[in-house]
């Protein structure tokens, strides 16, 4: 395997959860790389409804932080009772909750409904469909420039909060957040279980 970036199956075995951030903006048209790269994504009879947040804002980050601390702190709980071999993790989870309002970009990816969605079902399984494509686009393409990104959800979990925060019309969902930008450590392979463990074939 090649150790390009930008050779696709390198930064599908290289594209890590990436939570220690420096603060160094991003420059415009890298962003519009990403974004790119994520409007690329298909959506569901090509309705083309995904939407886009960028949050740079200093105050807005700040807002979103605070969003995300609670919630974090709700998630982890005491952090000296979590089990060893999840520590890694979890520390890395409270850095960015920590650094939050410093991350220098936030994108959250959003949908567009045509009406309100029927049941929790629709708006969220239903449709997701149409975004997280457009989603691991944007992680390859964050791989490819050098810059370390993670989808998180556990800012939105006040979502009438965080739909106030943003600004969001009645119709428009919020799916995740996205803190981009370069990295503090290295990136390296990630470790995944062997496919015997995992596939199936024809039934379970």
């Amino acid at each position: 395997m090649t150790s390009d970036p930008n050779d696709l199956f390198y930064a599908i075995h290289h594209t890590r959860a990436m939570r220690r951030l420096k603060p160094d903006p991003v420059p415009d048209d890298v962003l519009n790389k990403l974004l790119d790269a994520a409007n690329q994504g298909p959506t569901g009879s090509n309705k083309q409804n995904a939407r886009w947040i960028v949050v740079r804002d200093p105050g807005q980050k700040a807002k979103l932080a605070e969003l995300n601390r609670i919630a974090v702190d709700a998630y982890i709980g005491n952090p000296e009772d979590v089990a060893p071999d999840m520590r890694g993790i979890v520390g890395a989870v409270m850095w960015q909750r920590d650094h939050w309002a410093e991350i220098p970009a936030l994108l959250i990816p959003c949908l567009e409904f045509e009406q309100a969605p029927v049941d929790t079902w629709a708006a969220g399984a239903g449709s997701g469909g149409s975004i997280w494509p457009g989603v691991q686009n944007l992680l390859l393409a964050a791989r490819a420039l050098g810059l370390g990104a993670v989808i998180t959800s556990l800012g939105l979990s006040d979502r009438p909060a965080a739909k106030k925060v943003l600004g969001l019309p009645d119709l428009v969902e919020p799916y995740a957040m996205i803190p981009v930008g370069y990295p503090t450590g290295n990136f390296g392979p990630v470790a995944r279980k062997p496919l015997s463990e995992i596939v199936h074939y024809d039934r379970w």
